[in-house]
């Protein structure tokens, strides 16, 4: 059985604090669970939770991954930008140009996300969370899109981009010019198996896919790396 996107993790040197900036920007509801599981859920079943995991790891520069949020109003999007920095995020300079209509922002720990114009096309048929936009080469993202079993939405120009069946949040990866990797990713993966599932053949499906073993993780989770060198986990949930 294929294993599923579960959550996108943030590895966040304050998980609590980043996922009350994360639950009051998105609305979304926090997870009951143990004090080291800190999550929010999204508002359906068919899109993946957030996960705030503990880390000291030094922030070096920007990150391979960020969210675009989408508008659906110049209105909108103002409110958002505004929520945000109630919340704790702040305004952040990555290049880009003023003519540009996305407001580019960083939340409490320094990851950086974008809030869209209103009008965005191509994010018009995905949720509040548009896109997670990623840099990345086109050969990862024919690798996940064959991991997840979601379509291509998008591959042009080496720029490649999938989406659930279900609709939602699409995945992108720009192309090159890739930046090279400096230590462990702040935002990765989480795919999950049902409890019967056998976690060694879905392992054995990646390795095929073309996915690299990084480790073991704390006993229902493997530790791997997908072509371009990032991380993911694979565990069987009960």
């Amino acid at each position: 059985m294929t294993s599923q996107l579960f959550a996108i993790c943030f590895n966040a040197t304050r998980p609590s604090d980043l996922a009350r900036f994360w639950s009051g920007v998105l609305g979304w509801e926090p997870a009951g669970g143990p004090d080291d599981d800190v999550a929010i859920l999204p508002p359906d079943s068919t899109g993946f939770r957030i996960r705030f995991l503990p880390s000291q790891e030094p922030k070096t520069g920007q990150n391979r991954a960020h969210f675009d949020l989408t508008s659906a109003s110049p209105e909108g999007q103002q409110q958002t930008v505004a929520r945000a920095l109630e919340f704790g995020g702040k305004h952040i300079d990555v290049g880009q140009r003023p003519e540009e209509g996305h407001v580019v922002l960083a939340d409490p720990d320094g990851n950086e996300f974008c809030v869209i114009e209103a009008g965005n096309k191509f994010l018009a048929d995905t949720g509040f969370i548009g896109a997670l936009a990623c840099d990345g080469t086109q050969e990862v993202g024919y690798f996940w899109s064959k991991a997840l079993q979601w379509p291509l939405v998008w591959d042009q120009d080496q720029e490649t981009a999938i989406q659930s069946p279900d609709g939602g949040t699409k995945i992108t990866w720009g192309g090159p010019p890739v930046a090279p990797k400096t230590g462990p990713n702040r935002l990765r993966f989480e795919l999950a198996l049902p409890a019967d599932a056998d976690q060694e053949a879905e392992v054995d499906r990646l390795l095929s896919l073309g996915a690299t073993r990084a480790g073991t993780g704390d006993g229902s989770q493997v530790l791997m790396l997908d072509p371009d060198g990032n991380e993911f986990s694979v565990r069987t949930h009960r």
